[in-house]
This record gives C-alpha cells, sequence and structure tokens, in this order.
C-alpha cells in the first residue's frame, strides 16, 4: 500500500469522528427526532437507547479527532456499528407495520457506514515494514521563497540532498527508482541502506520508504504546496523511522542536543537558505552547524584573515 494510500486513510478517518460528532450532538439533543426517523415505533426505551448511542458517537468524535493518526482507532466505531445493526435487527423482527420501511433504510445507511469503516481501519492499521509501537515520528515544515516547481526540482534531484541534510554523506541514485544512501553514524562509523520512491507526484508530493532489511528502517514524504499571498512553497516533511539504538540511543541524542527532530528542523533551514541564496551560512566558530557538542568549542567571532 502506498504513502499516499496511508494519508488518506488518516484523512478519512478525520471525517468519519467529525460525522460521530454530527451524530452524537443530534443523538443526544433530539432523540425522539432520531427514533421516528429510523422508525423505531413508540417504545418507551428507544429514546434512552438514542441517547446512549449519541454518548458513544462523541467518545469516537473525541478518539479520532484528538489523534495524529487516527485510521487504526476506526476500530472503536466498527464495533458500535456491529451493535447498531444488532439493534436494528431486533425491531425490524418485532414491527410489522409501514415503519419496517424506514428501519429497513436505516439499516441499509448503517451497513453502508460500516462498510467506510472497516475499510478506513484496515488501510490506516496496515503498514508493512515498520512495528508501529517502535516508530518514531518526526514532523516540520518551512516557507521557502522560490517557485514551487523550482523546489520541488531540487528535492527531487535526490543527490542534493546532502547538500542540505548534514548527516547523510551521499544519496546515489540506482534504477528502478531505488537509491543507496549513506550516513553518519554513532562512533564515527557510516550507516548505509536502500530506499525506494513508492510515491511521486509532480510538484506535490515525494513519498519514499527503506527496502526490506535496511539497517535504518524508515519511511516518509515531502509535500509542496503554494505558500498564501505568493510567499513562495510551503515544503512539510513527515517521517516515520526506527532508532537503530532505540529509545536508549533517541534519549542519549537528546543530551548530546542532537535529538532527530531537531535535525530535521535544522535541515530545512539549510534547505531554505541553498534555495533563497544559493549555499548555507555558518559562523567560523560553529562550521558544522548547531550540534550541542559543537558549540562548546564557540568564540567570539573575528574577522577574517
Amino acid at each position: 500500500m502506498s504513502e499516499a494510500e496511508h494519508h488518506n486513510a488518516h484523512r478519512w478517518a478525520g471525517v468519519l469522528g467529525w460525522v460521530s460528532a454530527g451524530l452524537g450532538v443530534l443523538q443526544v439533543a433530539a432523540p425522539d427526532t432520531v427514533v421516528r426517523v429510523i422508525g423505531a415505533g413508540d417504545r418507551p426505551w428507544a429514546r434512552r437507547v438514542v441517547r446512549l448511542i449519541g454518548l458513544r458517537e462523541l467518545f469516537h468524535a473525541a478518539v479520532l479527532l484528538g489523534s495524529r493518526r487516527p485510521a487504526p482507532l476506526v476500530w472503536t466505531r466498527v464495533a458500535g456499528d456491529a451493535m447498531d445493526l444488532a439493534l436494528l435487527g431486533r425491531l425490524m423482527a418485532e414491527r410489522e407495520d409501514g415503519g419496517r420501511r424506514r428501519l429497513a433504510a436505516s439499516t441499509a445507511a448503517v451497513t453502508g457506514i460500516t462498510f467506510a469503516d472497516i475499510v478506513t481501519a484496515v488501510r490506516g492499521g496496515h503498514e508493512p515494514g515498520l512495528p508501529p509501537h517502535r516508530l518514531t515520528n518526526l514532523r516540520a515544515a518551512i516557507t521557502v521563497n522560490r517557485p514551487r516547481r523550482e523546489v520541488y526540482r531540487f528535492w527531487r534531484d535526490i543527490e542534493n540532498l546532502p547538500r542540505f541534510m548534514i548527516h547523510l554523506e551521499s544519496v546515489e541514485p540506482i534504477a528502478g527508482g531505488y537509491s543507496h544512501w549513506r550516513a553518519k553514524g554513532p562512533a564515527h562509523k557510516s550507516v548505509e541502506w536502500d530506499a525506494e520512491i513508492i510515491e511521486d507526484q509532480t510538484e506535490q508530493l515525494i513519498a519514499w520508504r527503506s527496502v526490506e532489511g535496511a539497517t535504518v528502517r524508515n519511511r516518509g514524504s515531502v509535500r509542496f504546496t503554494d505558500a498564501p499571498g505568493g510567499r513562495g512553497t510551503e515544503v512539510r516533511v513527515d517521517i516515520d523511522y526506527d532508532p537503530p539504538a532505540g529509545k536508549v540511543g533517541l534519549a542519549f541524542a537528546r543530551l548530546l542536543g542532537e535529538h532527530p527532530q531537531q535535525q530535521v528542523c535544522d535541515d530545512l533551514r539549510r534547505f531554505k537558505q541553498v534555495m533563497e541564496t544559493g549555499e548555507v551560512a555558518r559562523s567560523e566558530g560553529s562550521p558544522e552547524g548547531t550540534r550541542a557538542r559543537r558549540q562548546l568549542f564557540q568564540r567570539p567571532a573575528q574577522p577574517v584573515r
């Protein structure tokens, strides 16, 4: 499944969250109207049940709209859909008047929603290649004062990446959309892996993932959109990766001031400099950027000799 499909699944999960919110408000505020519309008749318990279902829908809305990756959480809605279908089946068995038509229509509607819930949950939950419980997610964005076509083309030429990603030593294109990456690893050792481009929408999106068995397992995407007011291009990066040293290595990186999140933000700032000025501006006292251990050797600026 492509990265774009995963993004679509999470987007649809957000839509379903708003659907739950709307249904929940209606069922809690106007249960009599809901009972009449679905054809439940004048059963005294129907009004109370509808209100309880409304509270459940509000819970679903809070869960889905409050999550950054809501698609797998849609399974909570699927469980609720099963309860609703069972309740509608019981009402259908009890009614013999004209209300059966409205119950049948309600059952068909809930069945369609259930299908949408299941598809969204499956697509959002099946993300092969990386164990979800070990993933570290990085997100960053920046506005570059250059046209979107130019920004996209520069990034799409992956050999340009080491120019602003200082942890990369090289990126070599391979036939078929694959590439070989070499990066600076712990203890001054290099780390290498292969990756593939899995989605390439001209001037809009580039998505990639590491191949099976890679030393550094990762996937991600970079999106390009026009900035408001003709101010250039908004670049948004979203990366999931499995830290080679796990949580211990991540904690140690924080102590050194080299947390991956900070690295990504710094990379984007350097990317902006390269696109707008043609080079990365670095001070003489800290030529390798903002790494914490380099700050120990900083000194006041001096005239160039």
